[in-house]
């Protein structure tokens, strides 16, 4: 069940990864047709704000659009073969299922409790998917219809049926047994979603009310997760959905920059519920004292060679959001000092809210430079520079603690390990190591993970999410330990009874794309 999570959560991830871009193209284009930044040139009849509202426009497409891209992003994460025909079933079907509703909801909508009539948005529960009026079910919806579709593609897909028949085989015999499904499913819908809605209303009034102490929580758990790959499905209906506020907080605090930016009030005051995407604050102030603290407390002939190490997983952190890379470099040797981590991150976070400062806060500079600090600069800038304050502050702490709790307990962090094998290389080390050609060393280095993995006939299956590739094996014993995983160029590989993560940092996809390749190699000198 523990593996069948993770590849879910995995496979989740696959959409968030257009949301650098997306945040980034709608942060500039927010600071640049806003009025009260730009002055008079924004002004909504000019040139040059017509020309920025097109580009604009164009970065919603991702937000506008998101249950669509998790329906046909998770087969692509989840299907066992033929993703991509997966992924045209999942999306067709999916449709079929909104028409389905729809039609039910407007002969008889009085029967479910559900006002058809009712404009879409605010409270009636009813939204717009590719141009169907149809309940807000929102990125569970989504991801309902395509796991049912995910399951039926597996199943069935290879299903041989006789030769006359041979035009109904494969997708098209998904979508036949997909749209029969589909009927009692929107039923169902109908029935329970309403209901679903109440309840879900009633808990984001909960959560608005926890305040502080619902930040810490949530922040810490996201955390804590993170070793487990469970931390995707616990801010993904916060983020994306609509737990705390309609279409997910990315999404409102988007569509509300303008009215944020022009507006003087804290931005606690504006949207009190972005305290719940501040799990970025740690990223770009944690770890710079994580990684001082290895630093100092490394051995002294060691620390030029740390030093290499840390300079681009800090970057990553800071810059990028992504934090594994420097988070397993501790995690395996002390699991209770990532524990201590989670601590101080989730204080972190909430001490950022008592102050007011809240915003979409979850990636790492760019994100934050795109989505909060630009266009938000002119009317909140004490605020951010009250944050900067807080924020090294915490990076001081992070650096006392970490290096007195090492030093206390002699943790074997980089640089302290008594073996020299037991650390960490990066991939260009790795490279240098074996002199070889760019692709002969990718190739390599792919043809060292599966080895580590137990070989081709033990892998179950693979995805990947941000850093890492999800493998899960059929017996564990035959696996290479952390260390392994370590010297052959990886950041490390964490365990999980049969499910094995290894992680590679933001190339990840390309290394499962190579990966997949060589598992479906029929050249057996390959493996």
């Amino acid at each position: 069940m523990m593996q069948k999570i993770q590849k879910f959560g995995g496979a989740m991830f696959t959409p968030v990864l257009l949301f650098a871009f997306a945040g980034t193209v709608i942060g500039v284009g927010t600071l640049f047709t806003t009025e009260t930044i730009m002055g008079s040139l924004a002004a909504p009849d000019s040139f040059w704000y017509q020309c920025w509202n097109v580009v604009l426009q164009g970065g919603w497409t991702v937000f506008n659009q998101l249950p669509l891209l998790f329906v046909v992003g998770l087969p692509i994460g989840m299907a066992k073969k033929q993703n991509a025909r997966c992924a045209m079933e999942a999306l067709v079907l999916y449709l079929a299922f909104h028409y389905f509703l729809s039609t039910m909801l407007a002969q008889w909508g009085t029967f479910f409790g559900v006002d058809f009539a009712q404009e879409v948005g605010g409270t009636s529960g009813l939204t717009m998917i590719a141009n169907i009026k149809t309940l807000d079910m929102g990125m569970i919806g989504a991801l309902l219809i395509s796991g049912i579709v995910i399951y039926l593609h597996n199943r069935y897909f290879d299903t041989e049926l006789p030769e006359w028949l041979g035009t109904f085989s494969g997708s098209t015999f998904i979508f036949m047994i997909g749209f029969f499904v589909m009927i009692p499913v929107a039923v169902l819908a109908a029935f329970i979603w309403p209901k679903v809605q109440l309840g879900m209303a009633a808990f984001q009034g909960f959560i608005k009310n926890a305040g502080a102490f619902g930040v810490w929580v949530f922040v810490f758990l996201e955390r804590i997760l993170i070793p487990f790959g469970l931390h995707h499905i616990l801010y993904s209906p916060f983020w994306y959905d609509n737990v705390v506020v309609q279409g997910g907080l990315y999404s409102y605090w988007a569509n509300n920059l303008p009215e944020i930016a022009a507006s003087t009030a804290s931005l606690r005051s504006l949207v009190p519920e972005a305290g719940f995407s501040s799990t970025g604050f740690s990223k770009i102030f944690g770890v710079p004292g994580i990684a001082l603290a290895f630093y100092v407390t490394a051995k002294p002939e060691k620390r030029k060679k740390i030093l290499g190490l840390l300079i681009p997983i800090t970057l990553t952190s800071i810059f990028c959001g992504v934090t594994e890379p420097i988070e397993f470099t501790f995690l395996f040797v002390a699991p209770w000092l990532f524990g201590v981590h989670a601590l101080l991150a989730a204080t972190l976070s909430t001490v950022m809210y008592l102050a007011g400062i809240v915003g979409i806060h979850a990636g790492g500079v760019i994100e934050m430079a795109s989505l909060n600090w630009i266009p938000l600069m002119g009317n909140h800038w004490k605020e951010y520079l009250l944050m900067l304050v807080i924020g090294l502050v915490f990076t001081g702490i992070w650096f006392v603690v970490f290096k007195f709790l090492i030093e206390k307990f002699d943790v074997k962090t980089p640089g302290r390990e008594d073996d020299e094998d037991i650390k960490f290389r990066s991939k260009a080390e790795y490279r240098e190591k074996k002199n070889a050609k760019n692709g002969e060393s990718k190739a390599e280095f792919i043809k060292l993970i599966l080895e580590g993995l137990g070989g081709k006939d033990n892998i179950v299956d693979v995805t990947n999410c941000a850093t890492r590739l999800r493998v899960n094996v059929k017996d564990e014993t035959l696996c290479k330990d952390d260390t392994y995983f370590k010297s052959i160029g990886a950041h490390g590989c964490s365990v999980n009874g049969k499910s094995f993560q290894v992680i590679i940092g933001l190339k990840v996809p390309q290394v499962r794309e190579d990966f997949e390749n060589l598992l479906n190699s029929e050249n057996e000198a390959l493996v």
